[in-house]
């Protein structure tokens, strides 16, 4: 019995590798075609979406190691999509806060963003894609405590 579990468990490994694998590259062709990297989508979409963040923050909520985060916001800032705001009550922290041109290009690339991951999720049902989020959330919690 045991070699069976193994066995389902490597193959429920490599069919969500390969799944991820193709619709992140679908996903990431979308962004680079307006002028972006994942990552830097990934800083402005959380700035436009949940405001001002400390910079020290944003690598955890984007999944990015925290030394890159200084090049990405650096990166960010020289095209005028962010800037620094150091935060009144403590000089030590420091919020990155989408521009003016940051907002209007997040508004102009989001909206077909959404609809281009719908078209992807679009073979499950709504009620596969909540019973997927619920079963990849179970199968997540425990692998973050390795």
């Amino acid at each position: 019995m045991e070699k069976d579990s193994t066995a389902q468990s490597l193959k429920l490994f490599i069919v969500l590798s390969r799944a991820y694998k193709a619709i992140n590259e679908h996903v990431n062709k979308i962004i680079q075609a307006n002028g972006l990297n994942p990552t830097e989508f990934a800083v402005l979409e959380l700035l436009y979406h949940k405001g001002d963040q400390p910079l020290q923050q944003i690598g955890a909520k984007i999944l990015l190691a925290s030394g890159s985060i200084t090049y990405v916001v650096d990166k960010l800032e020289q095209k005028g999509l962010l800037k620094r705001v150091a935060c009144p009550k403590d000089r030590r922290v420091i919020y990155a806060q989408i521009s003016d041109e940051g907002k209007t290009l997040i508004q102009d690339i989001f909206p077909d963003h959404a609809r281009q991951i719908d078209q992807l999720m679009s073979s499950l049902t709504d009620s596969e894609k909540t019973e997927a989020i619920d079963l990849l959330k179970k199968l997540g919690i425990p692998a973050g405590k390795f």
